[in-house]
């Protein structure tokens, strides 16, 4: 059975100890950490001592590895407490809240160029992991269909991906038995881009994924690109595979910043499309989208129908009862901003984004992977010589003794020997908050340099995982 990062072995004490000045005449001040209280206490008492032990958590307004939304309007957090009861799943007794989600994925099938946002399908998720899910085992149906009206096997389905997909994608192979086929990143093609493409697609192919945003370098890969190699791959074998785009960052700014790139379902070939609600959709953690170009790119046999208000109403998810609130939230802002408040919020994000990897690829210290400007994130490695007695795991952890959460890790199979670290700008983080960064990351690259022997390298690990 797998177990938390916080084990007994992090935790030897067998209980917490509550300050006396915060407890009550009569009430105990310590509490079993691993077992269930023999006695109740009172509500004051329970949110002291888990006010208390949170604190120990980091700053999020400073956790520049995160995708995740980590500030929201006053506004919008008192509607967050007002309807944090809301069972998304139960649509007969929260009608209208189901009508709002609606409207959300017909927005964001409108913002994505369906050829028809009526007839579009589309769901909210728990994250964007669960709407990959979603999209994986609509393409892995579909395939199957296919396969079954030609009297052809189904045993052996594979999905094309990129070697730096995030890992929702491997939990979606492992999960539901499909092949992962990786095509490896490398310095000539740091993005999945349709190079070779031919080599890992055959009939059993149910779709391949493009990253409009890669969580390593924050690059787009070329929808577009990959699309006309598989057009390609059509006209010479007959193979038609589908498109599904892991927007999760980027369907929710490329629209906004980049309105030229075509990426979206204007390619006839894009199937479906998945975002997180709570990234630069600007929601806080807990929210993802999935939307199909229509009905025919969503099998029927894998959506269950929920009658309500003596209408009908098309469910498919992973998850039965989950929050309602974020999807309302999604809809608050979407009303509060707008097309020109999204296209500002991201702008400002970007602006951040290149000031910061301007001032810190003109650093000797340091070579850009990218510089923000596709979506507002950005990465780097240590420039070739420059030193020996450090490496980006040393800064990283400099990095955190000022507050500042910023990760260091290899690159995907291809290039796994480089270590790069990345920033994610996100809504909250102003320039005046980058240029606090940029002058304690100055101050720590400044007392590396400074050293005269090399850091100890002994039990260094990735602090990050995607």
């Amino acid at each position: 059975m797998a177990r938390s990062h916080r084990s007994a072995g992090h935790e030897p004490e067998a209980s917490v100890e509550l300050n006396p000045l915060f407890s009550r005449p009569g009430e105990s001040t310590i509490f079993p950490r691993f077992t269930i209280p023999d006695g109740e206490s009172l509500p004051g008492t329970a949110y002291q001592v888990v006010h208390d032990e949170v604190m120990l958590d980091g700053n999020s307004r400073l956790n520049l590895a995160t995708f995740v939304g980590t500030w929201m309007e006053r506004e919008a957090s008192q509607l967050y407490a007002e309807t944090f009861d809301k069972n998304m799943i139960d649509k007969d007794e929260y009608p209208q809240t189901a009508l709002i989600e609606t409207r959300c994925w017909r927005m964001l099938a409108d913002l994505w160029n369906a050829p028809d946002p009526a007839a579009a399908v589309g769901t909210s998720t728990v994250g964007s992991s669960e709407a990959c899910m979603l999209g994986g085992l609509a393409l892995k149906r579909r395939w199957q269909h296919r396969r079954r009206g030609a009297k052809q096997p189904t045993e052996s389905p594979n999905i094309v991906l990129s070697s730096a997909v995030q890992v929702c994608w491997e939990k979606f192979c492992n999960y539901f038995e499909v092949e992962a086929r990786y095509v490896p990143v490398s310095a000539d093609h740091p993005t999945l881009d349709g190079h070779h493409l031919e080599r890992y697609v055959d009939e059993n192919t149910i779709g391949v994924v493009a990253i409009l945003g890669v969580t390593y370098t924050g690059a787009y890969e070329p929808v577009e690109r990959i699309s006309a190699a598989l057009d390609a791959i059509q006209a010479s074998t007959g193979l038609d595979i589908p498109i599904h785009v892991d927007g999760a960052s980027g369907a929710m700014v490329a629209p906004f910043l980049q309105p030229e790139l075509v990426w979206d379902f204007r390619l006839p070939r894009v199937a479906s499309i998945n975002t997180s609600g709570h990234k630069y959709g600007l929601v806080y953690p807990g929210l993802g989208w999935i939307v199909w170009r229509d009905e025919q790119a969503l099998p029927e046999d894998l959506v269950f129908h929920v009658s309500y208000l003596g209408g009908d109403m098309p469910t498919f998810a992973l998850n039965f009862s989950r929050p309602g609130a974020q999807v309302l939230l999604q809809y608050y802002l979407f009303l509060r901003l707008g097309f020109a408040g999204y296209r500002s919020v991201q702008a400002s994000c970007r602006d951040v984004a290149r000031y910061l990897s301007h001032e810190i690829g003109a650093m000797d210290a340091f070579t850009l992977w990218s510089d923000g400007s596709d979506i507002p994130v950005f990465a780097w490695q240590l420039t070739d010589g420059h030193t020996k007695n450090w490496n980006l795991h040393h800064l990283s952890e400099r990095l955190r003794m000022n507050g500042w959460l910023v990760p260091a890790y290899p690159l995907p199979d291809g290039m796994s020997s480089i270590t790069v670290q990345r920033i994610v700008v996100r809504n909250g983080f102003t320039r005046d908050l980058a240029a606090s960064f940029l002058a304690d990351l100055q101050k720590e690259v400044a007392y590396l340099d400074a050293l005269t022997a090399p850091m100890p390298t002994e039990q260094q690990k990735e602090a990050f995982h995607h």
